[in-house]
């Protein structure tokens, strides 16, 4: 047998039955019995191999059986590391707070949320909401997990349930480090549904009384005294088809509007190229100024001017305009529409009428929902009181920005900014 065969075969035999203090102590035994037995040269040769085996495989051996095998981590310096990567795997905004009130550490979900926090920056000097600092400093007092409900307002309406929770991370340097994760949950999408419910439901049934109103007691003059009175007959169903046109035009502007708070937040993510956009509301615009006897002017430039938005939405904004511009600014026979450059460097759209002009005291609230100038006016124009108001949701998505400025017998101006 060869020497590998045998330092195998003893190394198989040492592990079941043997440690190596035991392996030495017998062997020196057995070779003393062997000298005192006369069998001097095999004895020492036995004790030598002994040894020999033992010290070979010596680095392999194991720990001695008083002393407990414990794992450790090649990397238990660096376990923090991992902190930051399995943060920023989240979709939920999440800071981490020492004991101090100085940031640690924001997620990628929580910089594009709340813009970036740089390290050691104190909370208080970033977050102003005293509920959320007076939650977190009451956990850090009790230790205790804590969450409220919080409110932003800016650079959209959001609602979040945010939670304070204390946690322990090991660290080999210092021991045991006690910090903090506030996480955001985003419940904007459930409170606007609820609201969007509500909203309809109160803003339905208010804006189709009178016309349902109106339905009924027709219905019934027809039923009753002009069952057959062939001319009030053409006269009143000339009025309901009227009053049936209303409501849908109402039910639809009420359903856009509540999609368009859906994704207010979202902001559009695709380029579109203005001039082209205006160009094609003047053309649609074109048949209802004939019939209002006003001429649509565009003054656009031969460069392109792109902005972050959605087409479809961006016509709906500016077909609103110049079709309220048409309407309420008849008088004037003139619409203008431009298209140029802000001095920073941003996208700015005019529309501009003739007209009688908004009282001031009225310009404030007309992108308030059902909210009228004149009433019998705008229900006579066919309107909604809602196209302002889908305006400017669209814009609040779009991150634009419309202002009004009229003067009473000189006309108004709508602007857009982008």
């Amino acid at each position: 047998m060869t020497l590998n065969g045998i330092s195998m075969l003893w190394d198989w035999f040492s592990r079941v039955f043997l440690s190596e203090r035991t392996i030495i102590g017998v062997s020196a035994v057995l070779a003393a019995i062997a000298m005192i037995a006369g069998f001097t040269p095999w004895a020492i040769v036995f004790f030598v191999v002994v040894v020999a085996l033992v010290l070979f495989r010596l680095p392999q051996s194991r720990l001695p059986a008083d002393e407990p095998v414990i794992a450790v981590p090649e990397q238990l310096g660096h376990h923090l590391d991992a902190v930051p990567a399995v943060l920023d795997a989240l979709d939920t905004p999440v800071l981490v707070i020492a004991a101090d009130e100085t940031v640690l550490f924001q997620n990628d979900a929580a910089e594009k949320a709340f813009g970036s926090i740089p390290q050691n920056t104190y909370l208080a000097a970033r977050v102003r909401s005293p509920g959320i600092l007076d939650m977190v400093r009451e956990t850090m007092a009790t230790g205790v997990v804590n969450q409220i409900e919080h409110s932003e307002r800016l650079p959209s309406e959001a609602v979040y349930i945010v939670r304070v929770a204390p946690a322990s991370l090991p660290d080999p340097a210092a021991g045991p480090q006690i910090v903090y994760f506030i996480s955001y949950r985003d419940i904007s999408q459930a409170r606007r549904i609820d609201r969007m419910r509500s909203d309809f439901v109160a803003n339905a049934s208010h804006e189709l009384r009178t016309p349902l109103a109106s339905l009924k007691g027709f219905i019934e003059t027809l039923q009753g005294p002009a069952r057959n009175d062939l001319k009030s007959h053409e006269k009143f169903l000339g009025i309901m088809n009227e009053q049936a046109t209303r409501m849908s035009r109402l039910i639809d502007d009420l359903l856009s509007l509540s999609r368009l708070e859906l994704k207010s937040h979202i902001a559009p993510d695709t380029s579109v190229d203005l001039a082209p956009l205006l160009g094609h509301v003047g053309d649609a615009l074109a048949p209802l100024a004939t019939d209002l006897d006003v001429t649509i002017s565009l003054d656009l430039p031969k460069d392109p001017v792109f902005v972050q938005g959605d087409r479809d939405e961006l016509i709906e904004v500016f077909e609103n305009l110049v079709e309220n511009a048409c309407k309420y600014g008849q008088e004037g026979k003139k619409v203008e529409v431009t298209l140029g450059r802000t001095p920073q460097g941003g996208a700015e759209v005019t529309v501009r009428d003739y007209g009688p002009g908004i009282p001031a005291e009225h310009v404030p609230r007309i992108t308030e929902r059902f909210y009228r100038v004149n009433v019998e006016a705008s229900r006579s124009k066919k309107g909604t009181g809602l196209g302002l108001a889908i305006v400017k949701h669209i814009l609040t998505r779009h991150r634009a920005r419309l202002l009004v400025r009229s003067e009473i017998g000189e006309g108004t101006v709508f602007t857009v900014r982008f």
